[in-house]
């Protein structure tokens, strides 16, 4: 797709064995810009993934146009994804990126198929669609415009301020379709933060990116997510926390405390016992029975922040149980049909499907 004078052999010997097997791997590339990273360009088979789960509707859907992410967040619930491609969830997820540089074409056919009942889909779920790659990717465009001229409503959740570039294109395409954005950012301390997500822009950053959301009109959620035990749970951080958040803007707030599923477990322990080796035995019991904080101690922080959020009058936003993501509001309304016109969504579309100037 691009960096054509930087490509690398993807059969090398003993790199990277479940990538080698892949049938669909265009090449393997790596450049300056992103240093100590490869990305491995994948023709994709399909871009709509169909998720169960207990919402409104019986299932979800999702569209991952990468994975593995350079944001490198320790505690990231999707690392474990990796292993599929004989891959690992630590350093591997955060350094060999997966692009699947045609999804966007086959997303338009899968949209354009008559059974496509068109259902809210999710972005950033998974793995983040506008972290750094997608500036030379530019993948995001064309997902939104094909889902826009679908009549599909979606939803973003990132801690990407690159979202900024597109917002002209989401203005336009909440115009069609239900369009939810929600900026993820869980720690409002700087040196914590650089630790613990070190690839991610600053908080700084991603709280002027939802002040820039409000001022195009649109919503923007602020996920308080993961709420880290003995680290961020303290009320002087949640209380500045909601304060920068309502600040900004933020039309809403979620929260949950941290989440160590196995393959994501070791990966956060090693940074904490690196980082902060003296909260070491308190996670070790807090964890010790399973992947989530015991129900006291999720008691314990609802008490603790409930009366924090009504205080700067940020009412709790829905998490979409199927999807993990935003709750779209097209689930609380019907969606209407596509409209045709000459739009940014129309530059974004192959000349076959852009509308007409007559």
């Amino acid at each position: 797709m691009r960096w054509s004078a930087q490509e690398l052999s993807t059969e090398q010997t003993g790199a990277l064995p479940g990538l080698a097997r892949l049938n669909n791997l265009v090449r393997s590339v790596r450049t300056p810009e992103f240093a100590g990273i490869t990305f491995h360009e994948v023709l994709a088979k399909s871009a709509l993934n169909r998720v169960p789960g207990q919402s409104a509707m019986p299932f979800g859907w999702t569209i991952n146009p990468y994975r593995g992410c350079s944001h490198a967040c320790s505690y990231c619930f999707a690392r474990p994804t990796h292993t599929y491609l004989d891959l690992d969830s630590g350093k591997d997820f955060d350094n060999e990126i997966i692009v699947k540089v045609n999804v966007a074409e086959v997303l338009r056919k899968e949209l354009a198929k008559p059974t496509w009942g068109r259902h809210p889909v999710a972005l950033g779920t998974n793995t983040d669609p506008y972290q750094r790659a997608e500036g030379r990717y530019r993948l995001m465009p064309g997902i939104i415009a094909a889902l826009a001229q679908s009549g599909t409503p979606l939803s973003i959740l990132t801690k990407g301020t690159l979202l900024r570039r597109d917002l002209d294109l989401l203005v336009e395409a909440s115009e069609i379709v239900p369009v939810d954005l929600a900026m993820s950012i869980a720690i409002y301390d700087d040196e914590l933060q650089h630790a613990v997500e070190p690839g991610t822009p600053s908080t700084t950053a991603r709280l002027a990116t939802v002040t820039a959301v409000r001022e195009q009109g649109l919503d923007c959620s602020v996920f308080m997510m993961p709420i880290l035990p003995f680290l961020t749970d303290t009320k002087a951080h949640l209380d500045s926390a909601l304060r920068q958040a309502k600040a900004a803007g933020a039309s809403n707030i979620m929260y949950t405390a941290l989440h160590l599923h196995p393959g994501v477990k070791d990966w956060y322990l090693h940074w904490l016992d690196r980082d902060h080796p003296e909260l070491m035995p308190r996670y070790r019991e807090l964890y010790a029975t399973g992947a989530y904080a015991p129900k006291e101690y999720r008691i314990w922080l609802a008490a603790r922040i409930k009366p924090l959020i009504r205080a700067h009058g940020l009412e709790r936003g829905e998490e979409d149980p199927a999807t993990g993501g935003v709750r779209s509001s097209a689930l609380a309304r019907p969606v209407a049909a596509a409209r045709t016109r000459r739009s940014l969504i129309a530059e974004e579309l192959p000349p076959e499907l852009a509308p007409t100037l007559f």
